[in-house]
């Protein structure tokens, strides 16, 4: 569900902690918070990925369609196209540009994860400027899949 995935970065954004056991042993992590991150039909563990300044992470499945379901929720049909399987490992810059509108400065270097049956990957967003003030349901409500597959970035919260 996307809301366990949504959990688990909010308590990331608050608890330096708990981001150090998620990016370690995210499977462990999840735990913590009740959530069984493990897959139904195979034995799978769950890696986080922290996006920085530097660095911008992007989740693809090259088989198939590998997807922590328990964590996001039903995979786009998007996920499962070969055009994004192929084009996130040949150009993940121009396809994140080209198909999702995401635009990375240059420095930043865009690092692929190829998620399989043994491992499943999330991205761990980096946290929009301005949410500061905000606690974790606040926060956990400006995640996406899509920024948890990183092929969007968090919006900080619309102004009241």
């Amino acid at each position: 569900h996307r809301a366990d995935g949504a959990r688990l970065v909010a308590r990331a954004w608050v608890d330096g902690g708990f981001r150090e056991r998620l990016l370690a042993d995210a499977t462990s992590a999840a735990a913590e918070l009740g959530i069984n991150a493990t897959n139904a039909t195979a034995p799978t563990v769950l890696r986080a990925v922290a996006c920085t300044a530097d660095e911008h992470h992007l989740v693809v499945c090259t088989l198939c369609s590998c997807y922590p379901l328990s964590i996001l929720g039903l995979s786009p049909s998007w996920y499962k196209s070969r055009t994004f399987r192929a084009r996130a490992v040949r150009e993940p810059r121009a396809m994140l540009a080209d198909s999702f509108g995401l635009t990375l400065p240059a420095h930043v270097r865009v690092s692929v994860h190829d998620s399989t049956a043994d491992a499943r990957y999330f991205v761990l967003p980096m946290r929009p400027a301005g949410t500061e003030g905000l606690g974790e349901d606040e926060l956990a409500a400006l995640v996406t899949r899509d920024s948890m597959l990183g092929v969007a970035q968090c919006a900080p919260p619309s102004p009241r």
